[in-house]
């Protein structure tokens, strides 16, 4: 089986060639429009006789292109679940971008790629796209990275801040205050997803990712003047108390807890 790489190119190689022999052709039928036009019998036999020579190179490139995609049907899908994914990261790697894989997705920092073999696409963050060709789907991610974040840090800390004061409270009512206590960030992740099917939208990749921006950036201070911090997953039960992501070196990365402290 080839690889999807190879097939776009031979695809796009054939499709070339066929819009070559169609362009000779116009060429021939101008040339037979102009002598009708100008009424000159002479030029007409010539575009005549051209016109018969032009059609088997342009019918044979037809051909060629109807049949230069390689994949059938049920082997696209199964390429895309299988081999897609290493083969995407080997043309990548060629550019010198790094992806990697995490718990069946694909992270390209900042960009978290999931692939969707039944619909023939990817799905770049929350945008689908049907582009599946690597290596311009390469040039799609690092296009990504150069672009301006539309991630809000100070918004998103807000929202984990008040998420927080009420786990915190929940968790240790008798407290004369919520800041200071660690809360598993499994709990905060609940209410951001506590609508039917939004943690489809927002999966726990999505979350880490957030987290991971929100630290790089160094935006940790709310508007009242807690400051967040993420101690370490020592008080994980299991790793689905943990939100790990990958960062732009590679190093795995793993949240447990979110703390605030200070403010009012």
């Amino acid at each position: 089986m080839d690889s999807l790489e190879r097939a776009f190119n031979d695809t796009e190689e054939a499709a070339a060639s066929a819009l070559n022999a169609a362009k000779e052709l116009e060429k021939i039928v101008k040339a037979l429009q102009k002598a009708a036009k100008d009424g000159n019998i002479k030029a007409i036999r010539r575009a005549r006789s051209s016109l018969d020579g032009a059609l088997g190179p342009l019918r044979q490139a037809v051909a060629n292109a109807v049949g230069a995609w390689s994949f059938k049907d049920e082997e696209e899908e199964e390429y895309l679940r299988k081999h897609y994914a290493d083969e995407l990261r080997d043309v990548a790697a060629k550019t010198g971008l790094n992806i990697r894989e995490r718990d069946g997705v694909l992270i390209s920092y900042p960009s978290i790629v999931r692939i969707l073999p039944g619909d023939r696409a990817v799905r770049i963050d929350k945008s689908k796209k049907t582009t599946l060709r690597p290596s311009r789907l390469a040039e799609i991610l690092v296009e990504q990275q150069r672009k301006r974040s539309r991630f809000r840090p100070d918004a998103f800390l807000e929202a984990l801040h008040n998420r927080y004061l009420v786990s915190a409270r929940t968790q240790s009512p008798t407290l004369p205050s919520s800041h200071g206590s660690v809360v598993p960030l499994a709990r905060i992740y609940e209410a951001f997803t506590s609508l039917p099917g939004s943690n489809r939208e927002y999966s726990k990749i999505d979350f880490a990712r957030d987290i991971y921006l929100l630290e790089d950036r160094g935006a940790l201070a709310t508007k009242s003047g807690a400051r967040a911090s993420f101690p370490s997953s020592t008080g994980a039960k299991s790793a689905k108390d943990t939100f790990p992501f990958v960062n732009p070196d590679g190093q795995i990365i793993t949240y447990y807890g979110i703390q605030f402290s200070g403010g009012k």
